[in-house]
């Protein structure tokens, strides 16, 4: 096959991707997107579509004031060195610019998610009541023509994509309805939210400049001489010559080897895009990169159950509500059960140094009837409770009293009765003396929407059979480990050089999040920042060399 010539590669059709080459094109760069997948967005077509970004231009419409010493502080709260102060000071004094820059001169537009709280609200430095989250409105998807059915659909949430975040349970646990009549107007004219929403904005800006985006072929390595950059060879045999690749190829989760080579904890299962094995991360290595953030995912407990295309749920809402506990093979809780579900995740990670096994798994959530009859259980999808009736299904076990319960679970009964007495005593007392569920206003924000803000929208007793129980398994939504990077993106080598000529961004690079999880949107926020810093970097640098090319035969 005949070579092609491209001054900026990007690898990936993410919402980093996307806004690399978007910004690449805006300053000048003949721009390729190669996507490994049939469609375009990635694990971003199928998520929330939120970002967070402190100090954006949408917060103080909301009366929401922040700073970037708070922000910064907040950062380094978490950081437990794993943080490191250049990149988060780069992410904090870039991401105001980047929404700035889109919503300037594209067709990507942002509002704030008001009074979602970042995910560790009672840290110094966090925007406990909000603001710092923004997701995109609605977008209607005949604006992007022919390439309307070429974005990525969720497997959890289609046809369900008529709504933004605040209008689902990604962002409350029992969210208020739509109107019927606003639901039937964005559906009769296909206006999507949700990731759907971002994706589709960011496609359109990058069509609008003649950006190219090739589908259904990956790459497999790159091309270098003397240790720069020069190309990029894709799985169908091709070769793409450019000075510029920006890798933004999603993370490993997907590469059953490197997961088990790096990651610092099991991940039973991976809810992103199947197409996140590590591809970028491979190229990086063998082009001699350093890694770091490896042993890091970022964290979700699921449930499988035959509720999707993909048997699997994220479990958010259902363990924030009152009258559910988590217990483990033991019979008892083990966690702050309304905590967000990052740190929530780390609690599988526990060791029983006795057994050399994983104290916390298997795990399960119970409840009783009454919760049933009030919930429902993971079959409201993203719009509030489902009319339930009856009995769960029968992927959930279930026993008339808590200690047939524990028989079908394989725990002992005794522990299981003691810890549900244990906990109604606690419920009663108004304080979770084990774990401090209720304590931070997050748990709070979630859980029933009639006690908002006060512990018992999270806290309330289990008692009265008959009761169930469903399995819950330690799951990521992608990892966030890979090449590191320096302020501009671009990927470090073994002396923590740049490598000329290579970027990344996204899930493929080593995540300037360190452990953590800021707030709703701390996955694709730093990856639309890095991405817009490599995007712009990578079409300057081309710039640059165009003109010194030149100028002799100016001479």
């Amino acid at each position: 096959m005949a070579n092609r010539d491209y001054d900026v590669v990007v690898l990936g059709s993410g919402a980093a991707g996307l806004t690399a080459a978007l910004t690449a094109a805006d300053h000048g760069a003949k721009v390729l997107v190669v996507e490994k997948g049939e469609k375009v967005g990635g694990t971003s077509a199928w998520s929330g579509g939120q970002i967070w970004i402190p100090c954006n231009p949408h917060q103080q419409a909301f009366g929401k004031h922040d700073s970037r010493d708070q922000a910064l502080t907040y950062l380094a709260s978490m950081s437990n060195g794993m943080i490191d102060p250049a990149m988060a000071e780069t992410y904090v004094d870039t991401g105001p610019e980047m929404v700035a820059y889109l919503e300037g001169n594209s067709p990507v537009q942002f509002m704030a998610v008001p009074d979602f709280p970042d995910y560790h609200p009672e840290q110094p430095g966090a925007a406990s009541r909000g603001g710092r989250t923004l997701e995109c409105p609605v977008y209607p998807y005949g604006e992007l023509g022919e390439w309307k059915d070429k974005v990525e659909t969720s497997p959890y949430y289609w046809p369900h994509v008529y709504f933004t975040v605040g209008e689902t349970s990604l962002a409350q646990a029992v969210p208020d309805p739509l109107d019927p009549a606003e639901m039937q107007r964005r559906s009769d004219n296909d206006e999507r939210g949700l990731g759907h929403a971002l994706v589709g904005r960011l496609l359109r800006g990058c069509l609008d400049r003649g950006v190219e985006i090739e589908l259904s072929n990956g790459a497999t390595d790159l091309v270098t001489d003397n240790g720069a950059v020069t190309g990029v060879v894709l799985a169908d045999g091709s070769r793409i010559n450019a000075t510029n690749i920006v890798l933004a190829t999603g993370g490993f989760e997907h590469h059953a080897g490197f997961a088990k080579a790096f990651l610092r904890g099991p991940m039973q299962n991976a809810v992103s895009i199947e197409t996140n094995t590590g591809d970028g991360l491979k190229m990086a290595m063998k082009a001699g990169a350093m890694l770091g953030n490896m042993r890091e995912a970022w964290w979700m407990p699921v449930i499988e159950a035959p509720i999707n295309a993909r048997n699997i749920s994220l479990f958010t809402g259902e363990r924030t509500l009152p009258g559910s506990i988590m217990v483990n093979r033991s019979g008892k809780r083990f966690t702050n059960e309304a905590a967000n579900y990052n740190a929530f995740g780390s609690a599988f990670h526990e060791q029983d140094q006795n057994s050399c096994s994983f104290k916390n798994l298997p795990s399960w959530c119970v409840f009783n009837q009454d919760f049933y009859d009030k919930w429902g259980f993971c079959d409201s999808l993203l719009v509030g409770k489902a009319a339930s009736g009856g009995q769960p299904p029968e992927w959930i076990a279930r026993g008339d009293t808590l200690a047939e319960l524990a028989v079908s679970l394989g725990i002992p009964g005794g522990a299981l009765e003691a810890t549900v007495e244990r906990w109604n005593g606690m419920v009663e007392a108004g304080h979770d003396d084990d774990y401090g569920r209720g304590d931070s206003y997050y748990d709070r924000y979630w859980g029933d929407p009639a006690h908002k803000g006060k512990i018992y929208a999270t806290l309330g007793k289990l008692e009265g059979g008959p009761y169930y129980a469903a399995e819950v398994r330690s799951g990521a939504l992608g990892t966030k480990g890979g090449p590191q990077t320096d302020t501009m993106a671009r990927v470090l080598d073994l002396d923590l050089n740049p490598i000329d000529g290579l970027y990344a961004a996204g899930n493929v690079m080593a995540s300037m999040m360190g452990m953590t999880y800021g707030g709703g949107g701390g996955t694709l926020g730093p990856g639309m920042v890095f991405g817009y810093l490599a995007g712009k970097h990578a079409a300057q640098r081309n710039a640059t060399a165009t003109a010194e090319r030149a100028a002799p035969q100016l001479a």
